[in-house]
């Protein structure tokens, strides 16, 4: 049984940060490649960071690039998304996932374990 825990959501102002974490158990975690996906309400979970399995390469979606940062510490067993400059079009529920490959991939069907989510929300 894989699980995955996020943490370090929360309510922060627009201008600020906060930096998520997704603590992995029961996988061989380094193996595979992990993602951040968001969903805000009434609009469809994307993808808004990757990571592949040795960090050699990441992916970021257009609305987070240069201000959203995803690493991984694999003798944690955790993935990391740092999320500075945030903007109340943040505000969402975010969840991590482990990919069934190594590779990177947004589409949320080629993840296989999810965690709960965590809820993001950015204050004008």
């Amino acid at each position: 049984q894989v699980q995955l825990v996020e943490s370090g959501g929360g309510l922060v102002q627009a201008g600020g940060s906060l930096r998520l974490s997704c603590a992995a158990s029961g996988r061989a975690f380094s193996s595979y490649a992990m993602g951040w996906f968001r969903q805000a309400p009434g609009k469809e979970r994307e993808c808004i960071a990757a990571i592949t399995w040795s960090s050699s390469s990441t992916y970021y979606a257009d609305s987070v690039k240069g201000r959203f940062t995803v690493s991984r510490d694999n003798a944690k067993n955790t993935a990391y998304l740092q999320m500075n400059t945030l903007k109340p079009e943040d505000t969402a529920v975010y969840y991590c996932a482990s990919a069934r490959y190594g590779s990177i991939s947004v589409k949320a069907e080629e993840y296989r374990y999810w965690g709960q989510g965590t809820q993001v929300t950015v204050s004008s």
